[in-house]
């Protein structure tokens, strides 16, 4: 049949889209009409791009270290670019070391971008010394670096940390805050029927009268008991000067107000004890303006301790123990511990037996 003879239809047209050349021409289009060939890259321009790479790291990499250094070291600026700063140092819990407050105080008082010192009081008190010390150094850096140092007692003001805060310039206080305790106190715990309930029996070799004065296991005597009133009362008399060498005031104004009690921020105003209400804000932005900031602020604190290998690097940095004497002879020595604080009873005495060697002199031992 012819039909069953019928020419195939013919394949379907091919795009241009689809076809792809046989070879890529030289350039990606052809170069247009008025306008030169691209022009090669020299050797020159790459190395100057991996030297400027280069560069650009090791500066980052020196500021960052530049900056944990300062970090750890307790930079108080931070970069150095706020030229008027007002310096905050938090004085809160028990004070027992004056090491930490006075090294920030001796730094803040050297920094030129530091126009004032804030002393953020919460604390109760503490140790007799310790607490004097940071009052001297406070009246140090008033009068050497020639810079106001204000105290802001949050909640707590009382006993060793009012005495800090006598040598400011100014105190604040919040109406309900607590301030004042002006008064010394020594206590110990008397253990002695506790150790013959026991049966035990606490034997003390010593030379001098009142070397073994306030054994916990026995009752005082009345000369022991006189010696340790004369030694609060020399603290106290103490205390009491030089809170009123702060307040610019005599003696007499302070010892009727020294009777270890406290009042509150609002009953402390009349009586001298303070000089003006107001919380932590107001003292802050009242000393930046006295100190000539307008606005707000800059507020630089004490670094806190880091974790890293400068932190790490300053721990292990210990004092190197000691060796022993080649001719020492082996001794026992029992060591009283009293404390002696402004601020009420938070701490607990201690009695101790500690074995050490120590080298002999003329026979006698100093201890």
């Amino acid at each position: 049949m012819p039909e069953d003879f019928s020419t195939p239809p013919p394949p379907p047209p091919s795009f241009p889209y689809t076809q792809t050349p046989a070879y890529p021409p030289a350039y990606p289009y052809p170069p247009r009409q008025g306008f030169p060939p691209p022009r090669q890259r020299s050797a020159w321009f790459y190395i100057g791009i991996i030297a400027g790479s280069l560069a650009a790291v090791f500066l980052l990499v020196t500021f960052m270290v530049w900056i944990t250094a300062r970090s750890v070291t307790g930079s108080s600026a931070g970069l150095g670019l706020a030229s008027n700063s007002i310096a905050v140092i938090d004085i809160s819990g028990a004070i027992l070391s004056p090491e930490t407050i006075d090294s920030q105080l001796r730094k803040f008082g050297d920094d030129s971008s530091v126009k004032a010192i804030l002393l953020h009081i919460n604390s109760p008190g503490g140790g007799a010394a310790a607490s004097q010390e940071i009052y001297h150094e406070v009246l140090r850096v008033r009068q050497e670096n020639h810079k106001k140092v204000i105290a802001s007692i949050e909640s707590v003001g009382a006993s060793g940390a009012y005495y800090i805060a006598s040598a400011c310039d100014r105190i604040y206080a919040n109406d309900a805050s607590v301030v004042g305790s002006i008064g010394v106190i020594m206590e110990w715990t008397n253990y002695g029927d506790l150790l013959r309930w026991a049966k035990l029996k606490n034997v003390v070799i010593h030379a001098g009268e009142l070397k073994d004065a306030g054994d916990p296991s026995r009752d005082l005597t009345p000369k022991e008991q006189a010696y340790f009133q004369s030694l609060v009362d020399n603290m106290y008399t103490q205390f009491v000067h030089d809170v009123a060498t702060g307040r610019h005031t005599s003696d007499e104004k302070i010892k009727p107000l020294a009777t270890g009690q406290v009042w509150t921020g609002q009953q402390s105003l009349p009586l001298g004890l303070i000089d003006k209400v107001g919380g932590y804000r107001v003292a802050l932005m009242e000393t930046a303006r006295e100190a000539g900031i307008s606005g707000e602020p800059n507020v630089v604190r004490p670094a806190k301790n880091k974790r890293g290998l400068f932190a790490l690097a300053r721990r292990r940095r210990r004092r190197p123990v000691p060796e022993p004497q080649p001719n020492a002879e082996p001794c026992s020595r029992f060591l009283l511990y009293v404390e002696v604080r402004y601020g009420p009873s938070v701490f607990t005495s201690l009695r101790y037996c500690q074995d050490t060697t120590e080298p002999r002199n003329n026979g006698a031992l100093f201890c």
